[in-house]
């Protein structure tokens, strides 16, 4: 079996990447002016001027024109074109976020088209990814222009303060108000960097700004995350849509996935025999009418016992395809059910059930979690060639992911021997992935997480976690 840790959980805003790549880790303060991730901050600065007054003109634009053709419904439609543009312009600051800054920001779901007319034009002026992407592109102009002005001048008077030794030779003199002339920085009218301990000194104040400089520096950016954060990023209420609408789908595939299984065990195996039993009783019949008076019995009890069988294999066909739908020792709970599951499975399984008995799972959560258990005991007689499986169910309390409010949750860690390894794999070009990918879809369903750690060698340990809802509540 194949899986990194992967869960259908609700994702974040965004977060600040801790990765070399971006500039989202400080470098040590004495290397802080010449690490990568200072300059490519710079870098961040001087593109952000540049796309500041273009993405300004943009916005206001954009609003201006709005207002302007707010009387005609055509001219609303054209707005909306307009203000559905700004989705291409958070897209690419996004995108400059995360590989100049060095922050995680999920994409905003795509847009689903509306029918009927003014739905469609509802959707289209109220988008709220463009009209943040255009909060975003206005509040920015000012902060690119300080951030740019002040970084850079920092970085420029303390190189001029560093090097004011080598290239005040070529400064005009300039007369002190005693009559001396001097060549060189003044402060004041009479303080003039031109002795060797002047300069020692011009170019220690250098050296202060330089280290600075990096720290002013990130201030800016800073800012420059928190608003790419929070207003490129998409809300928690569409996240949960996307997620509510995934999981519906991911549902309605499973389920049609198990009628198509259904029909296809019922045609090619139940059916067939049925068509077999039926063959042999004719058979039987047509011995009885063209030998009513001399019956072979010998040939006659040879031709029934043939359907008897048929008929049993036929009957133990159809309680093991009864079995698959909803195995009937979920009516005694989940744990005599993982007990019964483990009696059945082709290796040896142990399952350690704690509190179980007293916890009133809702249906839907018993069966996916018998399946579930299933699934993985299956992959790791499969896949993992494990010796043994442990597996520990049971009622714990646990964090949302979302808003890590306190909440109870059925919890199964599923343990094998085998030689580890294990990864989620995707579908690819054909459809095909693996189990587990498909199981972590079915487990959405449910609100439902799913947790690998298998490193080369073994072991594996695989953790399901499924909120329950609250006592005389109904589940989120």
């Amino acid at each position: 079996m194949t899986m990194p840790s992967a869960a259908p959980r609700l994702p974040g805003a965004g977060s600040t990447s801790p990765t070399a790549a971006g500039t989202g880790v400080a470098a040590p303060f004495l290397l802080a002016p010449y690490d990568r991730r200072t300059w490519q901050g710079y870098g961040f600065l001087w593109l952000a001027l540049l796309l500041a007054p273009f993405a300004l003109a943009y916005a206001l634009f954009t609003v201006s024109f709005m207002a302007g053709v707010a009387v005609t419904v055509v001219g609303l439609f054209v707005a909306g074109g307009v203000l559905l543009g700004a989705r291409g312009w958070g897209s690419m600051y996004r995108r400059m976020a995360v590989r100049w800054l060095g922050v995680e920001i999920a994409e905003p779901a795509a847009r689903a088209p509306r029918r009927g007319f003014w739905r469609r034009l509802g959707s289209m002026l109220g988008d709220s990814t463009a009209w943040r992407s255009l909060l975003y592109m206005v509040v920015t102009f000012p902060l690119a222009i300080a951030g740019f002005v002040v970084s850079t001048t920092f970085l420029a008077v303390a190189a001029g303060f560093m090097t004011h030794w080598f290239w005040s030779r070529w400064l005009p003199l300039q007369q002190a108000s005693d009559g001396t002339w001097h060549r060189g920085a003044s402060f004041g009218t009479d303080w003039f960097v031109d002795t060797p301990a002047r300069h020692l000194l011009l170019v220690a104040g250098g050296i202060v700004l330089l280290y600075l400089w990096p720290q002013v520096q990130r201030l800016f950016l800073g800012l420059f995350r928190l608003l790419a954060t929070g207003l490129l990023s998409p809300t928690r209420a569409s996240l949960r849509v996307a997620y509510a609408e995934r999981a519906r789908a991911v549902t309605v595939e499973d389920a049609d996935e198990r009628l198509r299984r259904i029909e296809r065990d019922l045609h090619d195996g139940t059916q067939a025999h049925l068509v077999a039993v039926a063959m042999q009783i004719g058979e039987a019949r047509e011995l009885l009418r063209d030998d009513a008076d001399g019956v072979d019995t010998a040939e006659l009890a040879a031709v029934l016992e043939t359907a008897h069988s048929s008929t049993k294999d036929t009957l133990a066909e159809l309680r093991e395809l009864a079995r698959g739908i909803r195995p009937p020792a979920l009516d005694a709970g989940l744990a005599v059910a993982l007990e019964t599951l483990a009696a059945r499975a082709a290796l040896p399984v142990r399952v350690h059930a704690v509190g179980l008995d007293g916890a009133d799972l809702p249906p839907s959560v018993t069966a996916i979690s018998y399946f579930a258990v299933a699934e993985l005991v299956a992959n790791a007689t499969k896949h993992a060639r494990a010796t043994g499986v442990d597996v520990v169910a049971g009622v714990e309390p646990v964090a949302d992911a979302a808003t890590g409010a306190a909440l109870t949750a059925l919890v199964l860690r599923v343990h094998d021997d085998g030689v580890g390894g294990a990864a989620v794999r995707a579908p690819d070009a054909s459809g095909r992935g693996s189990g587990l990918a498909g199981l972590t879809d079915r487990l959405s369903g449910v609100d439902g997480t799913l947790r690998v750690v298998s490193p080369a060698g073994g072991p594996t340990v695989i953790t399901v976690t499924i909120p329950l809802p609250a006592p005389g509540g109904a589940r989120r």
